[in-house]
């Protein structure tokens, strides 16, 4: 068992991250709505290349840490609440999302988000204490959701790639959440694999995406080949 002075700070450095990586989320957030008062932007681009896609499963992410920290023994508060505010902000994206695309992909991820974040604090609220069982189950539907974030994060990273532009994508998101993961990483190690095992696992994932979507902020900048995408007719 690790020391608890080490674990207190593994921990406390990885819920700073966190709140580190809300306020990426929140500039993401913060990025939409000044695209909404931009009056140059054509009707329908404020939410432009952003993937609901990733924007979805980024939601289960966070949805199935904040259920898998009041899953496992010892309660984890470092896992819990952070992810908790993560899963509100994520939701506000996606609402967005729907309010300036109103099509029937974008509101069938609102709702069933929505849906699964009240199940999520029914399950805090009025579950009973999780036995192995369930611990199990929780384990299993992170690596589930790291699959799907993996796909999330691609079909983000295809729309940049295809138009050529990052659009209303927030570079800040994909820094502090980088950095997040990397403290997510030292947390998950220092829990020891037996119990970390699913925050290496997807905080891995995570970082190599955030790193290939920041390299394609400096492609969309610097490549011809991103300048005759931009070009090309839609």
């Amino acid at each position: 068992m690790q020391p608890p002075t080490l674990y207190a700070f593994a921990g406390s450095l990885n819920s700073l991250f966190i709140v580190v990586s809300l306020l990426g989320l929140w500039s993401q957030l913060q990025k939409i709505w000044q695209r909404k008062r931009d009056a140059s932007l054509a009707h329908g681009k404020t939410t432009d290349v952003l993937s609901v896609n990733q924007f979805t499963v980024s939601f289960l992410a966070y949805c199935a840490f904040f259920v898998y920290g009041y899953s496992i023994t010892p309660f984890n508060h470092y896992i819990v609440w952070p992810r908790l505010a993560a899963c509100l902000i994520a939701l506000a994206i996606l609402y967005e999302i729907d309010r300036d695309r109103r099509s029937r992909t974008s509101r069938n991820a609102l709702l069933a988000c929505t849906l699964l974040l009240c199940a999520g604090v029914a399950g805090l609220a009025f579950g009973p204490t999780f036995s192995d069982e369930k611990r199990v189950i929780s384990q299993s539907l992170i690596v589930a959701v790291t699959v799907l974030l993996a796909q999330g994060y691609a079909h983000q990273i295809r729309l940049i790639w295809r138009s050529g532009k990052t659009g209303a994508v927030s570079l800040k998101m994909s820094q502090f959440i980088l950095a997040m993961d990397g403290s997510t990483i030292f947390f998950a190690c220092v829990m020891g694999l037996q119990t970390g095992w699913p925050l290496l696992l997807l905080a891995c994932v995570s970082a190599a995406t955030k790193l290939v979507i920041m390299w394609l902020f400096r492609w969309e900048k610097t490549s011809a080949a991103a300048q005759v995408k931009r070009q090309a007719p839609a």
